[in-house]
């Protein structure tokens, strides 16, 4: 509502703008697929809404008076925010729509998902399909805000996430390894390798990544203490494919999963970094909301845990 109440139509403020940028209410009228007499109406009502002119008939072309160039910039913020509201808006209800949400690691959702959902698609119809790509830490927050019914992630018995500490049902998918891979120099050795008294130069996981979090709660215990504090970290990422990235261009060696690089070892692009050794095996966990879901996604949890569900991890 304006002065005195009166109601503005939100077309009267695209035909303000088609008006401002011809300066020619014949033109702007045909711009707008609207009668000229029509058109004029339009603006004037909006004046009349505003309370003040906001165009200069005597000149020609029609120009914007002060309150109408101080208009303008307000009114397309304004309209942008609206169609940006709709966009969200339609992006949410697209969301609840979905008969499945998932959320999934960038690495799984690279690798291991597009196989996984097509066996589970083989044997179940699922209509709609959400699926959010981002780091493990964000995963959690969305099944926490309960906006995905299932995450898709890496896992290891001895670093829990905040998914385990809520109790959260899980089942494991399958398996992978993180192996310490490194570009070869021109002797196919690599370039930064484990086990030399030189500390290599180390690609690691951020505070964000599952992955991260794996490697800092067993790499001491596994590897031999003050394992962590001997390495020389270069470089830090959330996501395991901007840490191949830079491993193929010889930053550093990397923890990488093999379900990740199994090509780029075969190919010789990356070779390993230890000598065979130095490897954790994962687990690739699937985590479902506590509360009932709807039938699709019940009949998909059902699948899983009686192992129906299931995709060869490569590599």
């Amino acid at each position: 509502m304006g002065p005195g109440n009166r109601p503005l139509d939100l077309e009267w403020l695209e035909d303000f703008l088609a008006l401002a940028e011809s300066g020619n209410f014949s033109r702007a009228a045909q711009a707008r697929s609207i009668a000229q007499p029509a058109f004029s109406r339009h603006i004037r009502a909006l004046e009349e809404w505003v309370g003040v002119d906001l165009f200069d008939r005597s000149a020609h072309p029609a120009a914007l008076t002060a309150a109408g160039k101080r208009f303008q910039p307000l009114l397309q913020e304004v309209l942008a925010a609206l169609e940006a509201a709709r966009i969200k808006a339609r992006a949410a209800h697209d969301l609840a729509a979905a008969s499945l949400s998932f959320a999934a690691t960038h690495v799984l959702s690279l690798t291991f998902f597009p196989r996984w959902l097509a066996s589970v698609e083989a044997r179940l119809s699922l209509g709609p399909i959400q699926t959010i790509s981002d780091s493990s830490q964000a995963c959690e927050d969305l099944m926490l805000q309960r906006r995905v019914q299932f995450v898709l992630c890496h896992g290891h018995a001895r670093a829990p996430g905040r998914l385990d500490e809520a109790q959260y049902p899980v089942q494991r998918l399958s398996g992978d390894v993180l192996v310490p891979v490194a570009a070869p120099d021109a002797r196919g050795l690599p370039q930064h390798a484990l086990g030399t008294q030189q500390a290599p130069s180390v690609l690691a996981y951020s505070e964000a990544s599952g992955l991260g979090r794996i490697m800092r709660a067993i790499q001491d215990s596994e590897f031999g203490k003050d394992f962590a504090s001997s390495l020389s970290v270069v470089f830090t990422a959330h996501h395991a494919a901007l840490l191949r990235t830079m491993a193929l261009e010889g930053r550093g060696l990397a923890w990488l999963p093999m379900s990740l690089v199994a090509d780029d070892l075969r190919g010789g692009a990356l070779v390993d970094a230890g000598a065979g050794g130095w490897r954790v095996p994962v687990d690739i966990r699937l985590y479902r909301q506590q509360a009932h879901m709807a039938p699709v996604a019940e009949a998909l949890w059902q699948l899983v845990r009686d192992g129906t569900a299931q995709a060869d991890r490569g590599g």
